[in-house]
């Protein structure tokens, strides 16, 4: 006994073998990866960065009593006072950049944020928090700032945590080429201490039109081949992209 067979069912089974076949033979291509270094620097001569409220903002830009170094020794007949947990405030020996600002966090001192006390406020807060940085950032190809330029990176990050510990970024970042119409946007929380944190591509210009995707972001040491008399962060960021 034969069945007959239909003609679309047969014509069905033909066109998803080709369908498979060619699949095989091209397959999709990969997401779109591409890394790029940002320089953050604070201080010095040539910053790019600045924070412009908040306790640390304050003292960075010299709006109270004693905000530039002073050797950690109060000027006569005065007395320095300690934060809410009994740390006395510190700064940068180098530059006068105090202490919890920026994306290095107190990792300025040469140890690692988990590994020292937070700096506290009279509140019981850190002393950076609600401190935001405008930001106009060097974005290279390598980890030297004297790489191969891409561009700049411009936004502000806020330091959103009460123990100092992250910092919230919203920044674009501004490739060169184009005359920076590829742009590329980017939200999340960088996770200061953190070997690696995430950050959501939401948009972009150009090139990056309907570009979504995320970055991972982590923090390494500047090599200190191209000086630099500010306090830099260095951080060296993933793109994937999808469209």
């Amino acid at each position: 006994m034969m069945i007959k067979q239909s003609p679309f069912l047969l014509l069905t089974v033909i066109l998803f073998t080709i369908a498979v076949f060619v699949a095989a033979l091209d397959p999709a291509p990969e997401d779109p990866i591409f890394e790029l270094y940002m320089h953050d620097l604070l201080g010095g001569s040539s910053p790019t960065a600045r924070p412009i409220t908040g306790l640390l903002g304050n003292i960075y830009n010299g709006q109270v009593p004693f905000a530039k170094q002073i050797g950690f020794t109060p000027p006569e007949n005065g007395i320095a006072i300690p934060n809410a947990n009994g740390a006395l405030p510190t700064v940068n020996g180098i530059n006068g950049v105090p202490l919890g600002t920026g994306l290095s966090g107190t990792a300025y001192s040469g140890q690692n944020l988990n590994g020292i006390q937070t700096q506290l406020g009279p509140d019981g807060l850190s002393l950076g928090f609600g401190t935001i940085t405008v930001i106009d950032d060097i974005l290279t190809s390598g980890p030297d700032l004297g790489s191969q330029p891409l561009g700049k990176a411009q936004g502000v990050y806020v330091a959103s945590s009460a123990d100092g510990s992250t910092q919230m970024m919203a920044f674009t970042a501004m490739l060169e080429g184009g005359e920076y119409n590829d742009n590329l946007n980017f939200y999340g929380i960088y996770r200061i201490g953190s070997a690696m944190s995430h950050l959501s591509v939401t948009g972009g210009t150009g090139r990056f039109k309907n570009a979504c995707g995320f970055a991972e972001v982590r923090p390494l040491i500047p090599s200190g081949q191209h000086e630099v008399d500010g306090a830099e962060s260095l951080l060296r960021i993933i793109v994937h992209l999808k469209y």
